[in-house]
């Protein structure tokens, strides 16, 4: 039976859409979902945060994977990226939508908004961002971090639902766990960056070298620790506003899901086929073990 990755793009063969969600702190369960039935799928490249929930709402399949794992048991630090996006990948997610808390670093954008960025600034520095490396050498293009067909089907369910969202911006990712200095937050605001997170990289890197179409809901819960009246960051709070939030963004979802197209569409800046020009590696240089690894997330360009 041809498996989901190795029939994308085969031909003029249009590719069924299978909508992924990874789910951020806060953001535990889908419901209004039909067929339901959590899966384990085994990574080469490690150990997921959990078992992927397949399910369908409206006739559409989705896959749910909470990104900290049920009961949020794994920091940010902690979560493997590279098996989360590979056991996507191999579940059939062709468009990954990330939900996940953020503090806000401009005064626009209160708790209880969203925001979805379209660029990032990757501040981590204790994870692993890459399936490539030795063996099997590829740069993709990342100027266009989001998929704009995607952002602007998010947009579009979120105003239907009454959300206030706001399209555009750019998200610093932190390594974490702890948050911000008033230091960094400054200097982070003097970036003219609009929220701060800390998931959504190297997540946003692995999808694009997976092929996955991403777009990111930056759900606010405070305003970090530059704001004169918000001067700490506190748990309790931004527990209390993230409940709110999650109603919110699970009416998001079922709407996302509801008007998404059942074929998926060709992604106008590429994201579907990052690896065409991405790999520079002579076939004859590349590392057998590491094609293996490989199958699910390159598959369709090193057979």
């Amino acid at each position: 039976m041809r498996s989901f990755f190795a029939a994308r793009h085969l031909g003029c063969e249009m590719v069924k859409s299978v909508l992924g969600i990874v789910g951020g702190s806060g953001f535990y369960q889908l419901p209004g979902i039909e067929n339901a039935e959590w899966r384990r799928i085994e990574s080469p490249w490690g150990t997921a945060s959990d078992d992927i929930l397949f399910a369908e709402i409206g006739g559409l399949p989705l896959r749910f994977l909470p990104r900290h794992g049920r009961g949020h048991r794994l920091s940010p630090t902690s979560i493997d990226y590279r098996a989360n996006i590979d056991c996507l990948k191999r579940a059939g997610v062709t468009d990954l939508v990330s939900i996940s808390a953020c503090g806000s670093l401009k005064k626009k954008y209160p708790p209880g908004e969203f925001v979805l960025p379209d660029q990032f600034i990757d501040r981590t520095f204790a994870r692993e961002k890459t399936f490539f490396g030795t063996g099997c050498v590829a740069h993709v293009a990342m100027g266009d971090p989001v998929s704009p067909l995607l952002v602007k089907a998010i947009e579009k369910a979120a105003k239907g639902e009454k959300i206030k969202v706001h399209a555009g911006g750019t998200y610093l990712a932190m390594e974490g766990p702890q948050f911000s200095t008033r230091a960094e937050s400054n200097l982070y605001r003097s970036w003219d960056c609009d929220v701060i997170g800390m998931t959504n990289m190297p997540e946003a890197k692995l999808a694009r070298e997976a092929e996955l179409c991403y777009a990111s809901v930056a759900m606010v819960t405070d305003y970090d620790c530059w704001h004169d009246d918000h001067a700490h960051v506190d748990v309790a709070a931004i527990i209390a506003v993230m409940k709110e939030n999650t109603e919110r963004a699970q009416r998001l979802v079922a709407r996302l899901a509801a008007d998404f197209p059942r074929e998926h569409p060709a992604c106008p800046i590429g994201s579907d086929r990052a690896l065409d020009v991405a790999i520079i590696t002579a076939p004859e240089a590349r590392d057998p073990a590491l094609l293996a690894k490989l199958d699910a997330v390159a598959g369709r360009v090193l057979k």
